[in-house]
């Protein structure tokens, strides 16, 4: 691969993954954040609240990966940290999508994240696939709005890739490591009922999708990232503890003991959806970790 590549919100755990991913593939990388980041790729900075951007950052780039977005788990959702999860999507894109048309010529490819919380989370026994209709509730509610400003980005003949992401696994952080914590210490429990589907992805895979992406020229729309074998909180839980070589002892932690811990948060965890990813594959991708006890294996070590 010979592509040069900005990539925003490349501080989070998708960014620094992909960034050496796309070096190790020939790639010329950059990042567009609110700092100068030092380390191995050239940083540029744009102030989302304000409205600006070095439009230098877009100097010879062929393609946009754009990832930048307030974490959903980071931060209890009060009514302030809601509004901040939305407008930290469609500001950054609204900035993007201006610099696209405001005389950015070379760009030719624009991936962007999405999530697969885009389905809701009510219903564990359907498939959702990218036809599938959005969920009503608060997550489902921000990805609608966010897809729907990210397709303004289609200016100027660009094409657009939406990788909407499931649940990532990796030893760096995200929901592995916070599940595998308690686990490790002896105080691993289940969730809720223990059987609501958690679609996930190997971090690795889904950066290679990425890479895809930027090759796949008949790659455009909306496209799913999560594993071919969705397993329950119950059978995620589990796995973990048999490769770190724990046992569940505990009874599974109550819906009402999660409300009271992180509130309305505590639906991330509590339901789920199982998504298909038939799409991507008929697009050519063959998946490295496609069941989760080899992923956990090499997560873990």
């Amino acid at each position: 691969m010979t592509n040069s590549v900005l990539i925003t919100g490349a501080s989070g755990l998708i960014g620094e993954r992909l960034t050496e991913l796309l070096l190790q593939k020939g790639c010329r990388v950059s990042h567009l954040g609110r700092s100068i980041r030092k380390g191995k790729v050239p940083s540029f900075v744009w102030d989302i609240e304000a409205g600006t951007i070095d439009k230098e950052a877009f100097n010879g780039i062929d393609t946009v990966i754009h990832l930048a977005g307030a974490g959903i788990a980071d931060k209890r959702w009060s009514r302030a940290r809601k509004q901040e999860i939305l407008d930290s999507r469609l500001g950054s894109t609204d900035l993007l999508c201006k610099a696209l048309k405001e005389g950015v010529t070379s760009v030719r490819t624009v991936i962007a994240a999405s999530a697969i919380g885009y389905y809701g989370f009510g219903d564990s026994s359907a498939w959702f696939n990218e036809e599938s209709s959005p969920g009503s509730d608060f997550l489902s509610s921000v990805v609608v709005k966010w897809e729907h400003e990210t397709d303004r980005l289609q200016v100027r003949g660009i094409r657009l890739v939406k990788i909407r992401i499931g649940i990532v696994l990796s030893e760096r952080g995200g929901a592995l490591k916070e599940i595998a914590r308690p686990v490790r210490w002896g105080f691993g429990a289940c969730l809720g009922t223990g059987q609501q589907m958690v679609s996930w992805i190997h971090l690795d895979d889904l950066c290679e999708m990425f890479a895809m992406s930027i090759q796949n020229n008949a790659m455009m729309g909306a496209f799913n990232a999560s594993a071919p074998n969705p397993v329950t909180n119950k059978e995620l839980t589990e796995s973990i503890a048999r490769v770190l070589g724990k046992r569940i002892l505990l009874p599974n932690v109550p819906s009402f003991a999660m409300h009271l811990l992180i509130g309305e948060m505590a639906d991330l965890v509590l339901y789920g959806s199982k998504v298909s990813c038939e799409k991507i594959q008929h697009a050519g991708y063959k998946f490295v970790y496609p069941e989760l006890a080899p992923a956990l294996k090499d997560l873990f070590g």
